[in-house]
């Protein structure tokens, strides 16, 4: 889900929580049925500057001036932003960010709040994965635990300035016979109310994801039963246009109107589910639901009165970094997406996706091989494993700075739970994993810098790429090095989202050796 605030501020930047799948991974307890006791919770970052309360932000903090914080200052925000979101209840009331500089472990360390609202959501392991552990298990579902401790760091901490994003697929990733409609509706339902309890005051943005349908994958191209049931959860997010809109095809848009810009900003929210390979329902149609040509019309529009536009979606466009030649959805949907965005490219500020469980980026380019879009596929708090993908994932949540007069994107903040650690001390320290700006060196996040960041990728033996890749896996195995045929999926899924590009990529393959 995508939520965003707006709140009263002359500052130009705001930021957005991003998080993809599923918090507790399982299944809902009979009613009545008491909420478990949870571990304490900590949402821990690095050591970084602050101000005091109530005192102008420093030179080099990102409240002062117009956007020129540097990756060092990004985390306190003065009055809103991580800083807020962190900020605990009680203890004197809100202190919005620490009178000075402290260690990690100080400023952002924070007591338990109240049991997750889910009870008796249960941990789901895959039948060869073992004895089930409170957080989690790498390569198999996110413990319930790992999922509440995420809701309560963010929802329980002061007033929040933003919420967790979602890209979909709230139930557990488990054999289909093990589910139904009714247990899937009824797990989404939950989910949504839990977020809805921790974060009152918020718009949420959601998106399908494939693993939100009974079967898994086949959603379909008209009104059903998943689409009306859900569609009346998200009701108190989204406007009786878009609501009526998402039960014919399970995708919708609404603007976001902030009294801090003269530009809205437009939400679309794609069913990519409908072009996913697996999809039985869709095969040999042209455009399922007539999504293509909804999705046309409101670039359009959206041109002609000079908003901006965030995509959101669920299963990404572009090809896997992880298997080479393969796209995400069927090949031709794949075609006829990147010709639209590649059109409308001016309008979008920015696209974001999930379904990977991964952290990767791509740069949409050109005909003429110029840079014109950022895309981000942020990885999952779910941790798995699959034949392609040998190694699994920490759960991982982050947070978008974009600038408020074009809602441009300016830096991110990538935080994860070590489960190893977690499991080991029964308690979940999210920890922050990296500054996008700062780990690799780049101004922002638009398309030009992040082109940028991909040709020193691309260098032959660059550790800076071995750092990505460590990132990739969310810090799942520092030790775990991708080269060869595995550094060139990587770089020309990043570089290259159209067929033709793709495959002059791989066949250059000793470039990236």
């Amino acid at each position: 889900m995508y939520a965003m605030r707006n709140l009263p501020s002359k500052r130009c930047l705001r930021r957005v929580w991003g998080v993809g799948h599923s918090l507790p991974s399982g299944r809902l307890a009979p009613a009545g049925a008491p909420t478990p006791a949870l571990p304490a919770a900590r949402l821990v970052s690095c050591e970084l500057p602050s101000a005091d309360p109530g005192v102008a932000p420093p030179e080099g903090h990102p409240g002062h001036g117009r956007l020129k914080a540097t990756a060092r200052a990004a985390v306190r925000q003065r009055g809103g932003g991580l800083g807020r979101l962190l900020a605990p209840r009680g203890a004197g009331g809100a202190r919005w960010f620490p009178a000075a500089p402290r260690s990690a472990e100080a400023c952002t360390s924070r007591p338990g709040l109240a049991s997750f609202p889910a009870a008796g959501a249960v941990t789901r392991l895959e039948p060869s994965a073992g004895r089930a552990l409170p957080h989690g298990r790498h390569g198999a579902a996110g413990g319930a635990r790992a999922g509440a401790a995420l809701l309560r760091a963010g929802g329980g901490a002061g007033r929040p300035a933003a919420a967790p994003l979602r890209r979909g697929d709230s139930p557990p990733h488990v054999p289909i016979k093990e589910l139904s409609t009714k247990l899937v509706i009824s797990i989404i339902g939950n989910l949504s109310s839990t977020i809805r309890n921790f974060f009152p005051d918020l718009q949420v943005f959601p998106a399908l994801g494939n693993h939100d349908y009974w079967p898994q994958d086949q959603l379909p191209v008209t009104t059903s039963e998943v689409y009306n049931a859900v569609a009346d959860f998200w009701k108190p997010w989204l406007s009786d246009e878009a609501i009526s809109t998402f039960r014919k095809g399970g995708f919708y848009t609404q603007l976001f109107e902030s009294s801090n810009s003269h530009q809205p900003l437009r939400i679309i929210s794609l069913n990519t589910n409908l072009y996913y390979s697996p999809n039985k329902v869709t095969v040999n149609i042209t455009d399922p639901a007539n999504q293509f040509a909804w999705l046309e019309e409101i670039l359009e529009t959206s041109s002609q009165k000079q908003e901006k536009v965030y995509i959101i979606g669920h299963v990404p466009v572009g090809y896997l970094p992880y298997a080479r030649n393969t796209t995400a959805i069927r090949e031709y949907y794949n075609e006829r997406l990147v010709k639209i965005f590649r059109k409308y490219s001016s309008v979008i500020a920015g696209q974001f996706f999930g379904h990977t469980h991964r952290d990767s980026i791509m740069v949409l380019l050109d005909e003429e091989e110029k840079p014109v879009n950022s895309l981000f596929v942020a990885p999952a708090v779910t941790p798995v494993k699959s034949v392609l993908q040998t190694e699994s994932n920490n759960p991982g949540v982050r947070l978008y700075q974009y600038d408020l007069f074009d809602y441009s994107l300016l830096d991110l903040w990538q935080f994860y739970l070590d489960l190893r650690d977690a499991n080991k001390k029964n308690e979940s320290n999210w920890k922050l994993e990296y500054i996008l700006t700062k780990t690799y060196g780049i101004e922002d996040l638009k398309p030009e810098s992040l082109y940028e960041m991909v040709k020193q990728l691309s260098m032959p033996h660059s550790t800076l790429f071995e750092q990505y890749y460590s990132n990739y896996i969310v810090s799942y195995n520092k030790t775990i090095l991708c080269e060869e045929g595995c550094k060139t999926c990587q770089i020309c899924a990043i570089q290259y989202l159209d067929s033709s590009s793709y495959t002059d990529c791989i066949n250059q393959e000793a470039m990236w050796r």
